[in-house]
């Protein structure tokens, strides 16, 4: 029998000092993150700031549209201040699509072929710690750098190193590469690559060593070679991890800004590169004499919904469907149960 001490001790908690522990963050989110995004819903139902409501003083002051602005975005509409939204916005999602998927496909099977390379027993190579800190290195490059570097390189300008040259060696022109519509997105692609595939193959190398290493050992007794291997233990295994890497890069790759942004010459954004988080920007801040509040908030909103029906439908797909199987008996079964207990008042035999 426990002594009245034991008691004691077993009954202090020490739950209030995780809360603690946790409260720091909580707060810094919800100031920085929770409260800016509430106020991007709300300032979504409200008008633009220009020719909506003015005060005795001539002021323009916010006021209610309701849903005018999403259906000024996803059907147009006639007033000065709207031209263009409609259209200006399913070109950009059209270009951040195109980019994302240019981008995902080569970077995530790069990343498997590297992480695979570098995490099997059988390949003996010097050096692999080198070469993994090497590929990472350039996520960790300031992206405003690396789009300044890549305008050096293949920018338009006749001083960009790619054309100078090729002009020392007899090309009259320079070559328009940062502006011409696909030929910008593939550069853009190719950074978007170099800058995260690093960060990938790391992940995609945890999942891979967090499987058991039994499996491989008695895949290997019994005589598969490295493609049987593969296609039958690592990538089944992978699962959650290739989940987990597909919704990261689909948000990314729908809030993607910074290099379409920069890539370009001038003042002047280059249409092939622009993305929904640009159109979002090019609202709220650029049109500085009629800035177009409500309609990059809405942008913003209907960018949230899209990617929470997307991750949603991830989810869906990638489910556990002999788990979501065994839990649909389980609930079956005790269904049947409580029938039964109904049924014979309570008391079972």
């Amino acid at each position: 029998m426990a002594t009245a001490a034991q008691r004691r001790i077993k009954s202090v908690s020490y739950a209030k000092y995780g809360y603690l522990f946790t409260a720091p963050f909580f707060i810094v989110y919800f100031i920085f993150m929770f409260w800016p995004l509430l106020q991007t819903f709300i300032l979504a139902f409200y008008g633009n700031g220009v020719g909506e409501k003015l005060d005795a003083a001539g002021t323009s002051i916010n006021c209610f549209v309701g849903t005018q602005n999403f259906k000024t975005i996803l059907v147009g509409g006639t007033d000065f201040l709207s031209m263009g939204a409609h259209d200006d916005f399913f070109q950009y999602f059209k270009n951040t699509i195109i980019i994302w998927v240019g981008n995902f496909f080569p970077q995530i099977a790069l990343s498997l072929l590297l992480a695979v390379w570098f995490t099997d027993l059988r390949v003996k190579m010097p050096g692999k710690g080198f070469f993994k800190v090497v590929m990472y290195m350039p996520n960790i490059i300031t992206a405003a750098s690396v789009a300044g570097l890549f305008m050096t390189l293949v920018g338009d300008s006749k001083y960009s190193v790619l054309n100078v040259f090729l002009m020392n060696r007899g090309m009259e022109e320079p070559l328009q590469l940062a502006t011409g519509e696909w030929s910008s997105r593939f550069i853009v692609m190719f950074i978007q690559i170099w800058m995260w595939f690093g960060n990938t193959m790391i992940m995609l190398m945890s999942g891979i060593q967090g499987i058991n290493e039994s499996l491989f050992e008695a895949a290997e007794i019994d005589g598969a070679n490295s493609t049987q291997t593969f296609w039958r233990i690592t990538f089944p295994l992978l699962k959650t991890i290739m989940v987990y890497t597909l919704l990261t890069s689909m948000i990314g790759g729908l809030q993607m800004f910074d290099i379409p942004f920069m890539f370009h010459t001038g003042n002047i954004i280059n249409q092939y590169l622009a993305t929904v988080a640009v159109f979002i920007y090019d609202k709220f801040h650029k049109n500085y004499m009629s800035p177009s509040y409500g309609y990059s908030a809405a942008a913003s909103v209907i960018l949230f919904v899209i990617t929470s029906i997307l991750g949603a439908l991830v989810f869906w797909v990638q489910r556990d469907k002999d788990a979501m199987e065994l839990a649909k008996k389980r609930r079956q079964a005790v269904k049947e149960w409580k029938r039964k207990q109904k049924r014979g008042g309570g008391f079972s035999i």
